[in-house]
């Protein structure tokens, strides 16, 4: 609770459990009343560091931690300029070093390094780059409207298959309705035996059933409500991947040995008969991976036995 306080008016969560802390650029927290006091005129300077601030730019602390909340300011503006993609480069060292830049300026803002170096090195950066930055800007605002279209096409999707399962349902509450009253006139009026009435109305209800477990895909719309078509604009990199058909299940089969030689003895031999005088017995915690001497010895007879009297298929022993 302690945490949760104003730097300056001292109010704290418990006190005031609709406290709203907020936060800028510089990193320092004030309650939502602080900066309302403060920042009257529309700027003013932080009580902490005394960094001149404006009024718009202060927003709701996320994180509690209030660091946590400048990195993330700073490292969204940075990235703004500084939004080449590994394409741009010529080999993957430089890409490397590009990105090691990025968090050496990150760095520097957050920790208050060399402040007016790194803001001139940004600033030579811009204006050197100002052709391949607005680019990436313009690719960056395609890609996030084919994002949002395809995010529209899902909620639409969603939307109808939500509507269509409505209607199944109440669809199969009429037909469980007039079933059930024509099961009763049945009763009622026919000469047939009651038994065997319920019976076969009890079929019919089963094999309905089985068909109403095969719902059919929802319709797909073609369209948004502003008349776009889907799929105009769409990244083919962005499309979900196609879910693949099912196989039949895996059916174990178990393994049959060829041994071409003396069956092996069964495992209640082994273990009366001798097998496992000289090997050693299993620690705990091969026994508890399912591992026990048994098992050892069943291996060494089976290599041992494999093969005793095998012939090759030319004819000639396979060797004595």
């Amino acid at each position: 609770m302690d945490d949760q306080a104003c730097p300056r008016c001292k109010t704290t969560k418990y006190r005031n459990p609709s406290l709203k802390l907020m936060v800028n650029v510089c990193g320092h927290t004030l309650c939502e009343s602080c900066v309302d006091l403060l920042f009257l005129k529309g700027s003013g300077a932080c009580p902490e560091c005394m960094v001149p601030l404006r009024r718009n730019n202060f927003r709701v602390q996320l994180f509690e931690d209030p660091m946590v909340e400048k990195e993330v300011d700073i490292r969204r503006r940075i990235l703004r300029d500084y939004n080449k993609r590994e394409e741009d480069f010529g080999s993957l060292a430089e890409y490397n070093d590009y990105l090691e830049e990025i968090e050496d300026i990150v760095y520097n803002l957050c920790n208050n390094i060399e402040i007016i170096e790194t803001n001139k090195r940004i600033e030579a950066y811009k204006r050197d780059n100002r052709e391949v930055i607005q680019r990436n800007k313009t690719r960056v605002g395609r890609d996030e409207y084919a994002l949002e279209e395809m995010l529209e096409l899902e909620k639409v999707q969603e939307e109808a298959r939500k509507k269509e399962l409505e209607e199944l349902e109440s669809e199969h509450k009429k037909k469980k309705a007039r079933d059930k009253q024509a099961l009763i006139e049945e009763l009622m009026y026919s000469g047939k035996d009651a038994a065997q009435i319920v019976t076969e109305f009890a079929e019919k209800a089963e094999k309905q059933r089985e068909e109403e477990k095969q719902l059919p895909p929802p319709k797909p719309a073609n369209e948004f409500s502003t008349g776009i078509k889907f799929g105009q604009t769409a990244d083919p990199s962005l499309l979900p991947v196609p879910k693949s058909e099912e196989g039949p299940l895996f059916v174990y089969e178990p393994l049959i040995a060829l041994s071409e030689g003396p069956a092996m003895p069964p495992t209640s031999e082994i273990e009366t008969m001798g097998y496992i005088t000289h090997i050693r017995s299993e620690t705990p915690q091969e026994n508890a991976g399912g591992f026990t001497s048994t098992l050892a010895c069943e291996r060494a007879l089976q290599e041992a036995l494999q093969g005793l009297y095998y012939t090759a298929t030319t004819g000639v022993a396979a060797g004595t």
